[in-house]
């Protein structure tokens, strides 16, 4: 391994590192799947991720459950109306939603997508 190369794996950034180590992990299904980053407002997606928060409306609002979804190009709020919880949603969690991409206060959105959890690593 040439000097070079040796530094640039010390001035990565773990954000840098842990980006590529989520792509190489979702191959398989990125080949299939837009990149969040590059999608568009009124565009049928298909994109697969990891949610990286949750968010529970309070009880005196509509009831929705809103996740954020990453795939290291970018991310896009993922909002299911009607919901207060979805079993096996949770942060860290791999995901692939299918849905209509918006744009809400300036936020890539989709609302109730179809979904496929990945299976959960032991």
């Amino acid at each position: 391994m040439s000097l070079k190369s040796r530094w640039v794996g010390f001035s990565r950034s773990r954000a840098d590192s842990q980006v590529d180590e989520l792509r190489a992990e979702l191959t398989d299904e990125l080949s299939l799947c837009q990149d969040i980053g590059g999608c568009e407002a009124g565009q049928l997606v298909s994109l697969v991720g990891t949610v990286r928060s949750v968010t529970i409306k309070p009880k005196d609002a509509l009831p929705a459950y809103e996740v954020e979804l990453y795939d290291g190009s970018g991310a896009t709020t993922v909002i299911w109306l009607g919901r207060r919880s979805i079993p096996g949603i949770f942060a860290g969690r791999r995901m692939r939603v299918n849905g209509r991409m918006t744009f809400v206060d300036g936020r890539k959105t989709i609302y109730n997508p179809r979904y496929i959890l990945k299976p959960v690593k032991t």
